[in-house]
């Protein structure tokens, strides 16, 4: 990922200007987390497989064979709304795959209308990346 830096010629704060879509203290655009929601959540990838088609790493570790921490990460950011507030809350009862749907749902629902002949899982993409 690209950035930029900038520092403040008055109070030489910093500032870290990076491409839209691009969200704060994650390592992955809006787009390809709601990818990954949506892979786990409405398509019933197994953490593993979704690991494999979103994450760019080729070499994985002995914990990648299990699962995938950040994903599930996402998921319970997502229930308690610290990303993608705009997906309603699933009730406290809900799995984290549950809420990882939820919020999937909402983000498809929100994608442009001519992405609709495409899998649930790529308008959540195209809808997250709009989100951002």
């Amino acid at each position: 990922m690209l950035g930029r830096r900038y520092r403040c010629l008055c109070c030489e704060a910093v500032l870290l200007v990076v491409p839209r879509g691009v969200l704060g203290l994650r390592m992955y655009s809006a787009a390809a987390i709601g990818f990954a929601l949506a892979l786990w959540g409405l398509a019933l990838a197994t953490a593993a497989e979704v690991r494999r088609r979103v994450g760019p790493a080729k070499i994985l570790g002995d914990s990648a064979v299990t699962g995938w921490a950040t994903l599930r990460r996402w998921a319970r950011d997502v229930a308690q709304q610290r990303l993608f507030a705009q997906a309603p809350d699933p009730g406290p009862s809900a799995s984290l795959r549950q809420s990882a749907a939820s919020a999937a749902a909402v983000l498809a629902a929100s994608a442009d209308p001519t992405t609709r002949a495409l899998p649930i899982e790529h308008r959540a993409f195209f809808g997250a990346a709009h989100a951002a």
